[in-house]
């Protein structure tokens, strides 16, 4: 039996999350949930964004399913629930990939890239400050430390290795930051040497963003630093359809946290139209991190049948399905039987 949290999150969260619940639970896998709030959620129930007693249940289980939160843009409201937890918890590991669905029509086919993005320093590190009492300057400050890049760098190579993967792209901007990007850079190259089984390249981030438009198959692995891998995650996504295709894994030493990437998207909320894809495709991501691989097979199967066939899936990927999000749901509890 595995303990997990569940934070179903926001607006579409708790529709999509109710979903791939069900289907979780439905593949074999022996899940204990333990429901717990965050984000605007938990703030109106208990006055916090992140109560006492979810990072209780986190710091018992050290494993966390969670849906989209909402996080005010801007200099008001609380800062990020994704990146505090990410912070606190060092799940120093963002893992996004990015795959072509048969039944979803894009401009590329065969698409298939994983974003290995460092989750704990760069811009996100929140450091960040006013300089004048009119507070019409402000001051972000980036923070790259050899550590935190040696281990990143080291996990895309090992994730490539695991995972039957030929190259990993270290992507950087150190012919403008001297100091951090460059920094990466040279610790990917130190890295990169210890493993001469797996093809290595690096490209500047503004090259790489036009690369990947033009032929995105010269990409396998691609391991960057935090607001970069936030940026490219998001260009590989609409590669292959869009954010409510991608999931994504925040792996740490000893806690991990599986969630969609996309947003909490409230103009959509109660309408049963958001497409459950995401959070279940992180769902498999949890499930083989548990080694329940039987069951994630299962249910990745199941999916992508659902997918391919284009009847039984929500308006964003066929617009004349009237399907909801349930009926989905529903749909790919059956293809599993």
């Amino acid at each position: 039996m595995h303990n997990v949290t569940l934070i179903k999150g926001d607006g579409i969260g708790p529709s999509i999350m109710d979903e791939a619940v069900r289907i979780i639970d439905a593949s074999g896998a022996k899940i204990n949930w333990e429901e717990a709030y965050a984000g605007m959620a938990a703030y109106n129930k208990f006055g916090t964004p992140i109560p006492d007693q979810t990072l209780a249940s986190i710091d018992k289980n050290r494993l966390a399913f969670k849906g989209p939160l909402t996080t005010a843009v801007g200099g008001t409201g609380f800062r990020s629930i994704n990146v505090e937890l990410r912070k606190k918890y060092d799940l120093y590991a963002n893992v996004r990939p990015a795959k072509s669905w048969q039944g979803v029509n894009t401009r590329f086919t065969d698409v298939d890239i994983v974003i290995v993005r460092e989750n704990t320093e760069g811009l996100y590190a929140g450091l960040e400050h006013f300089l004048t009492p009119k507070k019409d300057i402000a001051e972000s400050l980036a923070v790259v430390t050899r550590q935190g890049s040696q281990r990143i760098v080291e996990y895309a190579f090992e994730y490539a290795r695991d995972n039957g993967r030929k190259k990993v792209t270290v992507c950087h901007k150190a012919n403008i930051l001297k100091y951090t990007q460059g920094l990466f850079l040279d610790t990917a190259r130190e890295v990169a040497a210890k493993y001469p089984d797996i093809q290595f390249d690096e490209k500047i981030i503004d090259a790489t963003c036009m690369h990947m438009v033009m032929n995105p198959h010269q990409f396998d692995v691609i391991v960057t630093t935090n607001m970069f891998g936030d940026i490219l995650s998001d260009l590989t996504a609409g590669l292959v359809g869009g954010l409510g295709l991608i999931p994504g894994a925040n792996i740490g030493e000893d806690a991990a946290l599986f969630e969609a990437v996309h947003g909490s998207a409230p103009d959509i909320e109660g309408k049963n139209i958001a497409n459950p894809t995401a959070v279940i495709m992180a769902g498999i991501m949890m499930l083989d991190h548990l080694k329940e691989h039987e069951a994630a097979r299962r249910v990745q199967n199941a999916l992508e049948k659902v997918v391919s066939e284009g009847k039984f899936v929500t308006p964003d990927l066929n617009p004349t399905s009237g399907v909801g999000t349930d009926a989905m749901g529903q749909a790919i509890l059956d293809a599993m039987k």
